[in-house]
């Protein structure tokens, strides 16, 4: 029920925290223009406005609520008012697809300049970027709630609501950000001691944790920020800017850390032969450092033409100063949605840290048949294979964005079984893509492992790394683009269920019995079945067996995604 003024909270919101669409609370320049000549469209959507919600008859002749057709679901405002769903998935869709490719290949060409310089780098790269991920896991949260917030608001035709989500998505990304750079900071020697890293690499990784501590607050804002603009249906403006960010940083780093580009090959010898495609800039030669301030450089680009162009505006979306004053329940609802999602990922990243640090084990010998033998580069194929992986579910990433903001948008309209359309036909097309990546994993994996690494152990493990997850492409689409548009309509507690439960009820236990790693704390040491060697007679490197559990839980997550899909539940959470 509208407030006329109301006596909580700010004058013109509603109890919930939205601005009202009346009294003061729209931007006069933002308020979507009638269709139609003279009064007739505006007539048309107060008609429209009165049928979604007035009584109908029932089969006995009573009257009662009855659901909008799906062929009356219309995108009220933004940049898909009025397009087809296949169009608003192209739309949505590619910009986000280049964007996601242009950031797998700095990460790429990141762990590609440092398996250059030596394995230790490599090593410390591959500690670094998990950490990484836990940096960008604060503005992804905030993110998800920013994207459900503007596209249900959009969705509905409420541009005001939209642009206070935004305000105070900015403040929040900024805060958080310089609370987690302070945290990673002072945190890098015991993240280095806990992945047990030592000499060289232990040094390198505490390095680059505390330069990139410098960039979190700009990475947070441009993150959620960029959410912001898709959930309004602008994937555009992002992808241009993610392109100059992305350009920023693979220069810089080349140029900073005087690492050569080529590709790599095993000869007949069985010897590392590597020919230098471009060379090293010679000027500078800062190592793994010069790659660390390359990222921070582009991050703090990316923020500031983040911020002109919402300032600007995009589609009806704006950052407005009004809008950057605190605003308790616009601040609660993006907490109440991005919360959930911030534990999940949260869960994920601490799950696949316990992942690395099974690989530590494993480099220790601490394995069952290890005898203590320690085995260096073996961090350093893991994360090689791990980003070259990235490449095949983006994809998935790119279909599941455009599922997101299109299950946004057609529950704000009051169409969930276009909701339902567009998030089928998003994820076929997640998997047909996928299955294609699958194929050249499977068939040719040591002529691109090559492609990215000269070291010999690389060179070694990660083809049959690429290999195995190849052939799990197909669901691993499926559970990205459904998990991915079950946040978008705003689900987001029963995916942190239903990811939690896959990663510590099954990755991590299939992980742990998959490499036979015996695990000691202080005294207390449990012994590892290892059931792949002692039941079933299966004698393979214990890297390689770890990337098989880890694949076989990608079925399992599928299959309990469809299964929340196929419920219907995520079509009634509350935004």
């Amino acid at each position: 029920m509208r407030r006329n003024g109301g006596t909580s909270g700010q004058p013109g919101f509603e109890s919930g925290g939205e601005p009202a669409d009346g009294g003061g609370a729209v931007e006069p320049s933002q308020a979507p223009a009638p269709r139609g000549s003279g009064g007739g469209g505006g007539k048309r959507a107060a008609v429209r406005a009165l049928r979604r919600f007035m009584p109908g008859p029932t089969a006995g002749g009573d009257s009662g609520p009855t659901e909008v057709p799906i062929e009356e679901g219309r995108i009220r405002s933004g940049r898909l008012a009025g397009l087809s769903m296949w169009t608003a998935i192209w739309v949505l869709s590619w910009p986000v697809l280049i964007e996601s490719f242009l950031n797998a290949l700095v990460g790429l060409v990141d762990t590609t300049l440092a398996a250059s310089l030596s394995e230790a780098a490599t090593d410390a790269v591959g500690a670094a970027s998990y950490f990484l991920w836990f940096i960008g896991l604060v503005g992804m949260a905030i993110g998800v709630g920013v994207t459900a917030m503007i596209s249900r608001s959009m969705g509905k035709g409420r541009v005001a609501a939209a642009n206070a989500a935004l305000g105070q998505a900015a403040q929040l990304a900024v805060y958080a950000g310089a609370a987690t750079a302070v945290m990673i900071f002072a945190l890098a020697p015991a993240i280095a001691d806990l992945l047990a890293m030592r000499g060289e690499s232990r040094e390198m990784a505490i390095d680059y944790l505390r330069i990139l501590a410098f960039g979190v607050p700009a990475q947070t804002l441009l993150l959620s920020s960029i959410a912001a603009c898709r959930g309004a249906g602008d994937a555009l403006k992002p992808l241009k800017i993610m392109v100059v960010v992305n350009a920023v940083n693979i220069v810089v780093s080349f140029a900073l850390s005087g690492a050569n580009v080529g590709f790599t090959s095993v000869n007949d010898a069985g010897e590392a032969v590597t020919n230098v495609v471009v060379p090293a800039v010679g000027t500078f030669g800062y190592g793994l450092t010069g790659i660390a301030w390359g990222s921070v450089i582009a991050w703090y680009v990316g923020a500031a033409l983040m911020l002109l162009t919402l300032v600007r505006g995009t589609h009806g979306l704006r950052l407005m100063a009004k809008r950057l004053k605190p605003h308790a329940s616009t601040m609660r609802r993006l907490v109440r949605v991005g919360t959930p999602n911030f534990f999940e990922t949260f869960g994920m990243w601490f799950g696949n840290f316990l992942i690395i640090f099974l690989v530590g084990r494993i480099a220790s010998g601490a394995y069952a048949g290890g005898a203590g033998a320690e085995q260096t580069g073996l961090l350093g194929s893991h994360i090689v294979s791990i980003r070259i992986e990235a490449f095949s579910f983006l994809p998935g990433f790119a279909m599941s964005m455009a599922a997101a903001t299109l299950a946004g948008q057609y529950l704000g309209a009051g169409s969930p079984g276009l909701a339902r359309l567009a998030i089928q036909r998003c994820t076929v097309i997640a998997a047909a893509i996928m299955a294609m990546f699958g194929v050249a994993f499977i068939t040719i994996p040591e002529r691109i492992v090559g492609v990215f690494s000269q070291q010999a152990t690389h060179l070694e493990l990660s083809p049959d790394l690429l290999f195995i997850c190849g052939i799990t492409q197909i669901p691993f689409a499926i559970a990205i683009c459904v998990r991915g548009a079950m946040r978008g309509a705003g689900d987001t507690r029963v995916v942190m269920i239903l990811t939690l439960v896959s990663t510590y009820l099954v990755r991590l236990p299939l992980a742990w019995l998959a490499t036979g790693v015996v695990l000691e704390f202080g005294d207390v040491t449990i012994p590892n079945p290892d059931p792949l060697r002692t039941v079933l007679g299966v004698d393979i490197h214990p890297l390689v067996a770890l990337w098989l559990a880890l694949c076989s839980e990608h079925v399992i997550r599928c299959v309990l995604f469809l299964l929340r899909f196929a419920h219907g539940g995520w079509k009634d959470a509350k935004v």
